[in-house]
């Protein structure tokens, strides 16, 4: 697992590189946005560190940049705690957002999450890789679902949202409770990102059929409409 740090302060960039490698990663570092997207552009890396403020451009903008052609897991670092920050940074694609200062050990701790939550072991019930409904057909080991017999397009986040309301057509799940399992350390104050990705999922399923699949149910959260 090869993961590129991002940020223009060598001491930081230095303590993190020695804690990951100490938990068994390997590490690249690189100090401005563009050389990181060029570097991004060779391959050979799994995981991304992004600092936000950096000297030529933003970390926004390297990852905006980025999930033009990849959905390589991104953790951002940033010196602001704002909540709208937060907010940006989990809306363009990033997968969570530590604050500076932290611990290298909790940075190495969330990039273990995140991976394991991208590439979940899997569940000792599952008898296939893959689960049919009479309009879903979910490729497990794929990451990839069909919506009556189409392959959606899909981002991670909007897989593992829909595969999340796929396990118990007609349960009502909570903004919080879609949070906690998909975005994991998600809290209330970012529950405007549920409804930004129920919005663009809603909009890919329409593409193939015009149903009303996902439900919102006011005041309580979003369910998938029963077969």
């Amino acid at each position: 697992m090869n993961i590129l740090i991002v940020d223009d302060e060598p001491a930081i960039a230095d303590t993190l590189s020695y804690a990951l490698r100490a938990e068994g990663f390997a590490t690249e570092c690189c100090t401005l946005g563009g050389e990181a997207l060029l570097r991004l552009q060779a391959g050979a890396i799994d995981f991304v560190v992004l600092d936000v403020g950096l000297p030529d451009m933003t970390g926004f903008d390297v990852c905006r940049a980025l999930r033009r052609t990849s959905d390589i897991p991104v953790l951002f670092l940033t010196a602001r705690s704002d909540e709208v920050d937060r907010i940006v940074g989990l809306e363009l694609g990033g997968d969570d957002y530590v604050p500076k200062p932290f611990s290298p050990r909790e940075v190495a701790s969330r990039i273990r999450a995140i991976l394991r939550r991208l590439h979940p072991e899997p569940r000792l019930r599952a008898t296939t890789t893959a689960q049919d409904t009479a309009r879903f057909t979910i490729d497990r080991d794929g990451l990839r679902i069909a919506f009556h017999g189409a392959c959606l397009n899909l981002t991670r986040y909007e897989y593992l949202l829909l595969a999340l309301l796929l396990e118990r057509p007609g349960r009502i799940l909570s903004r919080q409770q879609i949070m906690e399992s998909v975005w994991q350390d998600g809290g209330e104050s970012l529950e405007r990102t549920v409804d930004t990705h129920i919005k663009t999922l809603r909009g890919k399923l329409r593409t193939v059929r015009d149903e009303e699949i996902i439900l919102t149910h006011r005041g309580l959260g979003y369910s998938l409409a029963a077969d």
